[in-house]
């Protein structure tokens, strides 16, 4: 499908125009970022994977009745999407007491928490997407009171079907961001942007190693191998039978001599 011109581009995406109208194509690049775009790096094929299982993804979440951008999966990096104006509000849905939440809140790294807790975060690189509250949703107008409510059972609902797919597969599902938007054709409000595990914190159910960005955000090893690991668990890496891993030179051994 012949690409027209350049939308929009953010840190992990480009969208382009698409010869159907309402409709665009999402392009997902090999980027790495962390902390607010201050860390980043190239990964060959982390843009492959990232299409494969988001598709995955949000198609399964199509047949529950989650509606959401996609309209198919064009080739390795690309997908054909609705065209839709983002509301500027990341959603967070957290299961387990990590990152921002436990410095932010001096709890215990690894805490389940009783209920999944929802935070908003206003959707601003250049401050930092900084939390907020309801009040400030609905006193700024990003959305009214009907729209966040529906939007909050979209978020329950997807998470209760994303932990047990993982879970499904031997993975917790730690937290997760998600974003919606209002389509182009009929104003409708639908999930967008991804879900792939540049989104989502995944721990392996027994050891709890890492499989999502957290080991890049913390240097704990080939970021690619853990999304790789991802998609092999949800059956999908046969696709991907041409990505191999980066392998990184062990460093060598420094000898010490005594005086």
């Amino acid at each position: 499908m012949k690409k027209g011109k350049k939308l929009y581009e953010g840190k992990a995406k480009i969208l382009y125009a698409s010869p159907e109208k309402n409709l665009a194509i999402q392009h997902f690049k090999d980027d790495a970022t962390a902390f607010n775009n201050q860390k980043k790096a190239i990964i060959e094929g982390k843009g492959i994977l990232n299409n494969r299982i988001s598709e995955h993804i949000f198609s399964n979440l199509n047949q529950i009745g989650i509606k959401n951008h996609l309209i198919k999966r064009i080739n390795m990096r690309e997908q054909l999407v609705k065209i839709v104006e983002i509301i500027p509000i990341e959603f967070v849905i957290r299961n387990i007491a990590t990152g921002s939440l436990t410095k932010r809140l001096g709890i215990e790294e690894g805490t389940v928490l009783d209920y999944p807790l929802i935070e908003y975060c206003l959707k601003n690189d250049d401050l930092g997407d900084p939390l907020v509250s309801r009040e400030h949703i609905l006193s700024f107008n990003w959305m009214n009171v009907m729209e966040l409510e529906l939007i909050n059972e979209q978020c329950k609902r997807i998470n209760d079907f994303l932990q047990g797919m993982f879970r499904g597969v031997g993975i917790k599902l730690v937290d997760f961001k998600i974003e919606f938007g209002r389509s182009s054709q009929d104003n409708n409000i639908i999930l967008a942007d991804e879900i792939s595990p540049d989104t989502c914190r995944l721990w392996d159910s027994t050891t709890e190693k890492k499989l999502d960005k957290d080991i890049f955000r913390k240097d704990l090893g080939n970021l690619l191998e853990g999304y790789q690991e991802v998609a092999r668990r949800l059956n999908i890496l046969h696709e991907q039978s041409n990505i191999r891993p980066i392998k990184f030179p062990k460093p060598k051994a420094v000898k010490i001599k005594k005086k």
